[in-house]
């Protein structure tokens, strides 16, 4: 019997399964994610499922991580302190495809250097330029290099990175590491973000592995990746920008081996966000962009996956504007005050207990803030210093905490580099209050619903009459804002050209009165023309509804709550490697190797270098990450030009796919 351990670390729930033979899943079990430290969740979670299923730990085979957490970290804009190292651009390049969004402020240096499209050294690379930087920046996590043109040539790439690396000791992340793609200015995104992300999937996957080991658990352990596939953990703590999307693409992985499905779409409500994609003959569709998340399109091949700031720990906003008033909920995640109420009742209680006594609501009522213990503060300001010095190891209320207006900006920073943790009404919050969740501290949520109520919309009156009318609200627009998300995602992947965006065609008023079912002089019907499978735990709560919407068929399976860590088991380890040729002249064909660029006289020659050398990249890491049967699929795609009545070789690129199962451990 072999027995595989699934694990998927979401923003609010660690969630374990474990799977009997590829074929049942024998127990499941969830635990609070512990942010301060989270192999403690990982440990309470791993440690019910083997209780319940009555196995020894040394009984476990094979054990598999998915996590939301780098995919959080990007749609919150948070992550460690980085800088740019941007090898033979302009400055003004750093303008482009987002990349000085992705800095958020952060580091960068312009150098001379780079490399033509043939290969060859455009300018010799700055060292002075760049020793000089590396002196002035200090409190940096990790490294970004991209240089130009380096999936043609590699050498100032890495000859930066061993400078980095030599001097600093911080992580460094080569863009021609993510990719084999051209466009040195998304490559850039890709490599910061992947940088950002480094120390936080390292502590995640360090603690989850201390803890298996710790439980008795010797078996190698996955991860999974954006795509769905599976990859080592040493892999994605060098790689962890293959990571976003782990959790939406285990839990697409799942939904299929859980239904059966063959055309469908899937939507994953977790605690921060809602992920919808489509599974298309039976297999996730791949986006062919590369994978976006947090506004940022990178050149990660993932799941074709919409992701927004919509969960069960969303943010409630109230719309003032406007007579009627309103809420909307997003993007940022917030904790639960049922939550933290049951966490820390001494401080929540007594601070709620006194704002529902004033005779006005105040800006900050229901709103508390804590410091996440264990994360280093590095390169922050005096604001944030002072606000994390008051704060100290306590909870705090907001109007506390807050001196000032211009401090609210510096607990905003902290928030986004993960720091503090702030509370707030949320979805989980209004489910207390109407019964349908009840693991939290459901008296917390009265108060805290009852005061949000009581605030004025434009017509002077108050937004809810009771606690129960705004939970009843809430979870209305939780419904509306899904069904938007999904019908956003239908339209995006219609093949009609309907002359509009996806999102415009979704908001139209036509889209909307046919949800309605208009009848008058116009009988206007619409439906979504696809089953929907709704994942996570609280699925069963909010998308019965989202379903009634939209007129579709709402498919809910048996274990929807732990969709994730059931797709991070039934996965295949897989590895792909890109190459190109290119022919600079006549009779002439480039290799771009790792190495540096190699020419022969003979297309096929060239070709063949550079396929055996993929495949032996390719091979070696997938067989190194612990995958046994290795299968290995290898494409190419000739470019040719026709020139006087002959077919001419332009370029050429050679894709190396190898795959296998996950070697178990024997007992």
């Amino acid at each position: 019997m072999a027995l595989a351990l699934g694990v998927d670390t979401g923003g609010t729930y660690t969630d374990a399964v474990l799977v009997r033979d590829e074929k049942d899943v024998i127990a499941s079990a969830k635990s609070l994610t512990t942010r301060a430290d989270l192999a403690i969740g990982v440990g309470k979670a791993i440690s019910a499922v083997l209780e319940q299923a009555q196995v020894s730990p040394d009984q476990v085979s094979m054990a598999s991580l998915s996590t939301t957490l780098a995919t959080n970290a990007l749609v919150e804009g948070q992550g460690g302190r980085v800088a740019l190292v941007y090898i033979g651009f302009k400055q003004a390049d750093l303008d482009r495809h987002g990349l000085k969004d992705a800095l958020k402020g952060d580091p960068a240096v312009v150098l001379s250097g780079g490399h033509t499209h043939a290969g060859a050294e455009a300018a010799p690379l700055d060292i002075d330029a760049l020793l000089s930087f590396l002196d002035s920046h200090t409190g940096v996590s990790g490294f970004a290099v991209a240089a130009q043109f380096a999936t043609r040539n590699p050498a100032h790439e890495l000859e930066a990175a061993r400078i980095i690396a030599e001097k600093t000791g911080a992580p460094v992340t080569c863009s021609h590491h993510l990719s084999a793609k051209l466009n040195g200015p998304k490559r850039a995104v890709t490599a910061v973000l992947n940088a950002r992300l480094i120390g936080m999937i390292d502590r995640l996957i360090g603690r989850a592995q201390d803890q298996l080991v710790d439980l008795g658990i010797s078996a190698p352990m996955m991860v999974v990746r954006g795509d769905g596939a599976l990859m080592s953990a040493e892999q994605a703590r060098d790689r962890p920008i293959e990571t976003i999307l782990s959790g939406p693409a285990a839990s697409i992985v799942g939904a299929s081996w859980l239904t059966g499905a063959e055309n469908a779409l899937v939507s994953d409500i977790g605690g921060t966000t809602t992920d919808i994609a489509l599974i298309r003959d039976g297999k996730p569709a791949i986006d062919p962009a590369g994978a976006q998340v947090g506004g940022f399109r990178t050149m990660v091949e993932a799941v074709a996956m919409r992701t927004h700031g919509l969960g069960g720990d969303s943010q409630v906003h109230v719309k003032t504007e406007g007579l009627p008033g309103g809420v909307f909920l997003g993007p940022r995640r917030v904790l639960p005050v049922s939550l933290i109420a049951v966490e820390h009742p001494e401080v929540v209680h007594p601070v709620l207990d006194a704002q529902l006594r004033a005779t006005t609501v105040g800006e900050h009522d229901t709103r508390f803030a804590r410091r996440v213990p264990g994360l280093p503060a590095q390169g922050l300001g005096p604001r944030e210093d002072a606000l994390l010095d008051r704060l100290g190891d306590r909870v705090v209320p907001l109007s506390e905490l807050l001196k000032t207006r211009m401090e609210s900006g510096a607990l905003t920073r902290l928030v986004d580099r993960g720091i503090v943790q702030v509370s707030g009404v949320t979805p989980s919050d209004a489910s207390q209050v109407l019964g349908r969740l009840t693991s939290w501290d459901t008296q917390a949520a009265q108060k805290a619903l009852e005061l949000v109520a009581r605030k004025r919309v434009g017509t002077g009156d108050v937004l809810a009459s009771t606690p129960e009318k705004l939970a009843e609200m809430i979870v209305s627009q939780l419904t509306e804002q899904t069904a938007l998300t999904l019908l956003e995602t239908a339209f995006a992947e219609e093949a009609e050209d309907f002359g509009l965006s996806a999102t415009d065609l979704a908001r139209h008023v036509l889209t909307q009165k046919g949800l309605d079912r208009h009848r008058g002089l116009l009988a206007l019907d619409a439906s979504l023309n696809v089953d929907v499978i709704g994942l996570g735990a609280s699925a069963p709560s909010y998308y019965p509804a989202v379903g009634e919407r939209l007129h579709c068929n709402m498919i809910l399976p048996e274990h929807t709550g732990v969709a994730n860590a059931i797709g991070a088991v039934v996965g295949r380890l897989i590895l792909r490697r890109s190459g190109t040729v290119t022919s600079p002249s006549e009779g002439r064909y480039r290799v771009h190797l790792e190495s540096g660029p190699q020419d022969f006289t003979e297309s096929e020659k060239a070709l063949e270098v550079l396929q055996m050398a993929l495949k032996n990249e390719a091979e070696g890491q997938v067989r190194r990450a612990g995958a046994e049967d290795i299968r290995v699929i290898v494409s190419r795609d000739i470019r040719t030009a026709r020139i006087e009545a002959q077919d001419v070789f332009v370029e050429a690129t050679v894709t190396v796919e190898a795959s296998g199962r996950p070697r178990v451990a024997s007992g």
